[in-house]
């Protein structure tokens, strides 16, 4: 059986994300590389010389375990905490602090963390900027512009919160206003990447590709380290057909960052495109390790090792996938396809086909030539001619008791007879047990006839004597 069957899978969001400086929750949920603690304070307000030298002593462990891209985070929690100890008016060290619990997992944390920051030195920008960033990510919207339009506020030549004001507007549609801030942005800071991205997919959303290639190409430029910029330029080169040359650039966003999500989530889906198995399998692999509750990396996980005919590992991954959202139509559909085209299983093969069928919104929101209805049509063909196959072998035994038993009741019947006399017939004499031989005629071999009277009657022949058996003379016979 040809074990390459045509992959079902769920689209993974591979997006282009909005990176925040000092946030660590981006829309792809992964940490902002940026993100660093706050420089030494400044400002009217006096710090205590043992707060400030804690906290220098935490800022340079911070920079040499950033260095050595190995970060102990409760270390680190522990030196500024005790440089906030030292005095609680130190706001920098407060805001670090928010920081390392955003990384560490903790979002409550870090938003109030953030806000005492803002509290105990207001004009501190990046607090501000960190918790607009975490209330846009959480769906605050309303709340996140606000926060950028205090900063703009205090101030005006801000790049940063001209561009995360500049994605808003494009989420919401209003592109004019995203590229208006984003062009504002690059006035203020030629440098600033974030704007250059809103740009890029701004130009996408309109299919503007030459556009958001030529933007694209630019940012890379000036930051080739960056792999969301490499991922931009891979998803353009995607959509215009050249699949070779986005694997490419995908490969130099992992080059930059090696568990950056969105590229491994690309080269999952080409390489499942070119049944390359094993490959799709290790970039999935990479994805389930980051995020283990992504439902749709585990069907196509599923399919990676279908592929590889590991066909009881590929319904285990479906059952992951189930249980992590119910209502993900692939699962049940490539579990289907295995118990149909593996399993022999085709009965339950339809009905998976036709829960699939209604989580896509049933047969008039899928298109008429989709393939699961091939697969259906097939599958209860299967079920069928299974019935048929069954009923015909069932009438089969039934003819064949009944001939047996007919069988049986004409060897009775034989039996019986044979174990009665026939009608009329005589007994057999003992001896020899033949019948008498006629004598023959004479020793000439001439055979005399019967004669006919002229009455009709028939008279037997006459019949020798012993005693004229040895005579030459014929015998007068009178009557």
């Amino acid at each position: 059986m040809n074990r390459r069957m045509h992959p079902f899978r769920p689209l993974l969001l591979a997006t282009l994300a909005l990176t925040a400086v000092g946030c660590s929750t981006t829309q792809t949920n992964t940490p902002a590389a940026a993100a660093k603690p706050a420089a030494a304070p400044t400002g009217p307000v006096s710090i205590s010389n043992r707060a400030m030298l804690l906290f220098d002593d935490a800022v340079k462990s911070f920079d040499a375990q950033k260095k050595a891209k190995a970060f102990d985070y409760p270390s680190l929690e522990r030196k500024f905490k005790a440089a906030l100890e030292a005095d609680q008016n130190l706001a920098e060290a407060e805001y670090n602090l928010g920081v390392i619990a955003e990384r560490m997992g903790k979002p409550d944390e870090a938003k109030a963390r953030y806000a005492a920051a803002l509290t105990k030195k207001p004009s501190l920008r990046q607090a501000s900027d960190n918790l607009a960033i975490m209330k846009q990510n959480g769906g605050d919207v309303a709340g996140a512009v606000a926060l950028y339009q205090d900063v703009l506020t205090r101030y005006p030549d801000d790049a940063g919160s001209r561009a995360r004001l500049a994605e808003i507007y494009r989420q919401n549609n209003d592109h004019d206003k995203a590229m208006e801030l984003s062009r504002a942005a690059l006035m203020r800071d030629p440098m600033n990447t974030n704007a250059l991205k809103v740009m890029i997919r701004s130009y996408l959303d309109r299919k503007q590709l030459a556009m958001a290639k030529l933007v694209a190409l630019r940012a890379v430029k000036l930051d080739s380290t960056d792999p969301e910029l490499h991922q931009a330029v891979g998803l353009i080169l995607l959509k215009e057909g050249d699949a070779e040359g986005a694997r490419l650039q995908f490969k130099s966003a992992l080059e930059a960052k090696a568990d950056y999500v969105p590229a491994h989530v690309e080269l999952a889906q080409l390489a499942l495109a070119a049944e390359d198995f094993p490959g799709a399998e290790e970039h999935l692999r990479r994805i389930l390790q980051a995020d283990g509750k992504n439902a749709a990396a585990h069907v196509d996980l599923g399919i990676a090792l279908k592929g590889q005919g590991q066909y009881d590992k590929a319904m285990q991954e479906y059952d992951e996938a189930e249980k992590l959202n119910p209502e993900l139509g692939a699962t049940y559909l490539n579990r289907g396809i295995i118990l149909h085209k593996v399993k022999d299983a085709p009965e339950r093969a339809v009905e998976l086909y036709k829960k699939y069928v209604a989580l896509a919104g049933g047969e008039v929101a899928l298109n008429a030539e989709a393939p699961v209805f091939g697969l259906l049509r097939e599958a209860e063909s299967i079920v069928q001619a299974k019935r048929e196959a069954q009923a015909a072998e069932a009438q089969a035994k039934q003819m064949e008791a009944l001939q047996a038993q007919q069988q049986a009741a004409m060897k009775a019947e034989e039996a019986k007879q044979k174990g009665q006399t026939p009608p009329g017939g005589a007994t057999p004499a003992s001896g020899t047990g033949t019948a008498p031989q006629a004598t023959p005629a004479s020793a000439t071999g001439a055979q005399q006839s019967a004669a006919t009277p002229a009455g009709g009657a028939q008279t037997a022949p006459a019949q020798k004597n012993a005693a004229q058996a040895d005579s030459d003379e014929p015998t007068d016979d009178l009557l």
